[in-house]
This record gives C-alpha cells, structure tokens and sequence, in this order.
C-alpha cells in the first residue's frame, strides 16, 4: 500500500510527464485572408495540411488563422520570411512590391487554362519563380494557381474598350498596367476589401479569382461578370508557403509529414480547381447577374496590349524579366 507521500510523489511525476509531452508539441500558426469554414478552396488546403499533419502523430499542430486575424492580407509575406509568421496561404504577387519577379505570376495571358497551369508548376519557369522564394526566406509546401475574371457594375468588360471611365481593382502591377493603358483608373487593394469598395463606390469593377468572387460574395454588388471561360486572361498563383526559419526548427520527421500533407492539398486542389470556376458562374447566375465570356478576339486584343505596356516594362525593369517570361512562353 502506497504512502501519503508516495502516491503524491507518483502523482507529481505523472503531471511532469504530461506537461513534458505536452511542451514537446511544436505549433505552427498558419495565417491566410480567405474566410474560415465557408467553402473557400485556400482555407481547405490549409485546413487538410493541418489535419494531415496531426494524423501523422509526429509532435507538430497547425493553429489556423483565417480571415485576416492574425495578420493583415499585405502583412502575410514580410511576417512569413521574417520569421513571425509560420505558414501562410497567399497571392503571390502581393509581395511583388519586395520581389517584382512575382508579377510574373499575375501576367495577362501567361497561364489561359487550368491543364497549361499544371504544366507551368513542372517547368523552369516555376524553378526560377522558387528561387526567388527560397532566397527571401520562405518555401512552397504547394502549389495552386487560380483562375479569375472581370465584374463591373457598369458594364460588361469584354473588349478593351469596356474598362474606359472605369475605376477598377485588379490585384497587381502587370494588370493595372494593361488596365490603365486600356483606359481605366485604378485603385490597389486586397481581395477581401472589394466588396467594401464597391459598395461605396470607390470602385466600378474588379479582377480576382474565382474563388474569391464567390467568397467575398462581390454578386451582391455587380451587375456583370466576366468568367474564365476558355479564354482566362486572369490567372494568379497563391501557393502556400513555409518560412523557412520555421521549416529548420522541425525534425526530419516533421519535416516529412508536412511535405506529404502539402503534397496532398496541391492535389485536393488540382481536383477542385476547374470545379470554381462553374461554381463562380453558378452562383452568380443564381443571384441575377449578368455572366459573360470572353472570345477569342477579345483576349488577343487584351494580350496585344498587355505585351505593349505590362510584358515590356516587366522585361525592361525587372531582374530576369525578359527570361520569365520567355521560360513561361516556352511551357506547351
């Protein structure tokens, strides 16, 4: 029979030993701007790593921020590589102001299609697009590139001509080049304030993904949108990345569990990425609004003048930019 002294001596040695496994357990905070819970696809694919990752019982949890709460959308990538942020899921270009190789990312036309964006994550283009990543401080657990289009409350963007008298958001430099040149006005913000926007009428019209149109529901305040289509001007990548101080501190183990997991949203994503884009168009529809597509015509118009204004100053002023774009213009 157990003394007094030796059952608390036993109950004392059992709580250490709890807290010890409990300290053991390294956290990471995941931080995205999408909403949590809603169905947005970028929320998913942080949310399955997570769930992956405590599956594989290695001693490592992702604490899941949506939303902006824990950082702002613009402050994501300055946090990820300086180390006060863990793992982000984001636009990529938003951080083209620190690295203007980004902007590739976000080039009129560079992408069309959802199969030539797969062929993109495999090619030297990608390669030198990482590099850049890596030496900022940061790595991609996975890849996604989504597909976009144009929504205006004044009318249909189709032709070049449409954005004239237009205020409009298009989420990075190389579109508001091609924007401005075709007559619109501009206005630089995140995704998660276009509604905001609109609705108070600092802007017309919008370029964003397809997810986000929905998520952010921009249907409450446009008239027209302009879906992919088989002509997608508007595509962007908004991988999800690590920092790369946080990476080190993991185990080989860790390490491992978190690059199977990212391994499998990249592919949870390539399933559901061309499932957005009917989506987007179904909904809207659903709402009332006006859904067009554009033609052919129309896109080599806008390519025309995107390779005019945003290709050349891309080329002229940014270190490698002739060579992005010829290694993105080499993928079939």
């Amino acid at each position: 029979m157990k003394t007094p002294i030796a059952s608390a001596v036993a109950t004392l040695s059992l709580a250490l030993a709890f807290s010890s496994a409990a300290s053991a357990e390294t956290v990471l905070r995941a931080s995205h701007q999408f909403p949590g819970g809603q169905g947005d696809v970028r929320d998913e694919m942080v949310q399955l790593i997570a769930d992956e990752v405590a599956a594989a019982d290695v001693g490592l949890k992702i604490q899941v921020h949506p939303g902006q709460s824990l950082f702002k959308a613009k402050e994501q990538w300055p946090a990820l590589v300086r180390g006060r942020l863990d793992m982000t899921s984001l636009p990529l270009d938003y951080a083209s102001g620190r690295h203007p190789e980004f902007s590739a990312t976000l080039m009129p036309g560079l992408v069309r299609s959802h199969e030539r964006a797969q062929r993109l994550n495999d090619s030297e283009f990608m390669d030198m697009i990482k590099q850049v990543i890596n030496d900022a401080g940061a790595r991609v657990l996975s890849d996604a590139w989504l597909a976009g289009g144009f929504a205006s409350n004044m009318r249909c963007i189709t032709a070049p001509d449409t954005v004239e008298g237009q205020t409009m958001r298009a989420a990075g430099p190389a579109f508001d080049e091609m924007l401005a040149t075709a007559g619109a006005s501009i206005a630089s913000m995140p995704s998660s304030e276009i509604y905001t926007a609109m609705q108070t009428g600092v802007l017309d019209g919008a370029n964003t993904s397809s997810g986000s149109f929905v998520s952010y529901r921009i249907y409450e305040q446009v008239d027209c949108l302009t879906a992919p289509g088989e002509n997608a001007l508007w595509f962007m990548y908004e991988p999800i990345l690590i920092s790369e101080q946080s990476w080190d501190r993991l185990n080989e183990q860790q390490q491992q569990a978190l690059t199977e997991a990212g391994q499998k949203a990249e592919e949870y994503f390539a399933g559901e990425a061309a499932a957005l884009d009917q989506k987007l168009v179904d909904v809207y529809e659903e709402n009332g609004v006006e859904v067009v597509t554009m033609s052919e015509e129309n896109y080599n118009a806008w390519l025309e003048i995107a390779k005019q204004s945003s290709y050349k100053t891309f080329a002229e002023n940014v270190p490698n930019g002739q060579a992005l774009i010829d290694a993105a213009l080499a993928v079939e």
